[in-house]
């Protein structure tokens, strides 16, 4: 089963808001460092928000003030809320896991081969 699932994808118009979901309860625990990725074609996969269960988060500067990540940690689940979204965000949002997660694990919390568990990613569309 994977691990990670992520929901909420869709169509927007530019400046519209979308909010995605990535279910984590099928990770083997709770004590996971979480990012959301993006791929927007003809660039490679980045990084767009971290979240670690403790309660800390962080945001590339492209979409800080504009995008939140939250988390329920009951659930092991992490959000991504969407505004003001733009045409060249469109792409595939995925959402990614770490077991390492102590110390300045925020250092690399972008760094893709850090992380040892992906979801399937969600399409977002924003049209102009």
């Amino acid at each position: 089963q994977v691990p990670l699932v992520e929901s909420g994808g869709g169509s927007v118009q530019a400046g519209g808001s979308l909010r995605l979901s990535c279910d984590g309860s099928r990770l083997d625990s709770r004590r996971r460092c979480m990012g959301w990725f993006r791929q927007v074609p003809g660039k490679e996969r980045e990084g767009v928000a971290r979240s670690a269960y403790y309660g800390g988060t962080g945001y590339a500067d492209s979409v800080k003030g504009r995008f939140t990540i939250s988390r329920d940690v009951a659930k092991n689940t992490i959000y991504l809320q969407m505004n003001r979204l733009k045409p060249e965000e469109t792409g595939t949002y995925c959402c990614a896991a770490r077991r390492e997660c102590s110390g300045n694990w925020y250092e690399t919390a972008f760094d893709l081969a850090e992380y040892d568990y992906w979801g399937q990613g969600t399409q977002v569309t924003v049209s102009s």
